[in-house]
């Protein structure tokens, strides 16, 4: 089964795109490449716990098994080690990309308490954007009941669009809420 958001951008995003910037070429068209999502775990240099819990949520949130991230060099006023573990990550591309987009903007954006858009100021000058996360309850995979500590998360979407104007619009019609 394809997913239903690659449907919507085919039929509508793309024709819609087409007129507003004049493209000739269907392949000009931007398009979501890949979603990276990230936990950054400071905290796991004192309790390495904390990293298997990390785990397994980003796991349930994105459906692929994340890789753990680990640091590069040994910090020592933030008592760290060099190889140790400290955050972790998954990449999403095609169907599960879409899908996971899909979540993101019908199920979890919308039980963010007070939420009012996401800003339009989180692009990357190159038409990729990134918003942060302060809570991973907010998608529904996750039980209530098992979490020890809430965990923010960094979303970065890569975008085939040239400028931020290309990728604000391409995010628009594919249903991301911004702010007015």
């Amino acid at each position: 089964m394809a997913a239903r958001l690659r449907e919507h951008y085919q039929k509508k995003v793309v024709p819609t795109l087409t007129k507003e910037f004049g493209y000739k070429n269907v392949m000009a068209v931007p398009k979501i490449e890949k979603i990276s999502i990230n936990i950054g775990l400071g905290e796991a240099t004192q309790n390495s716990k904390l990293m298997d819990g990390a785990v397994n949520e980003l796991g349930q949130i994105a459906g692929q098994k994340p890789v753990v991230t680990k640091a590069t060099k040994s910090i020592a006023q933030f008592k760290l080690r060099e190889g140790q573990s400290i955050g972790c990550m998954v990449t999403l591309r095609g169907d599960r990309m879409y899908e996971f987009f899909d979540r993101l903007v019908n199920v979890a954006l919308p039980r963010v308490r007070d939420f009012r858009g996401v800003s339009t100021k989180s692009f990357d000058g190159r038409g990729n954007y990134t918003l942060g996360v302060k809570d991973q309850l907010i998608f529904p995979e996750i039980d209530y009941a098992k979490v020890e500590k809430t965990k923010g998360m960094n979303i970065s979407i890569t975008t085939t669009a040239r400028t931020d104007a290309e990728g604000l619009a391409l995010l628009r019609h594919m249903g991301m809420p911004f702010r007015q």
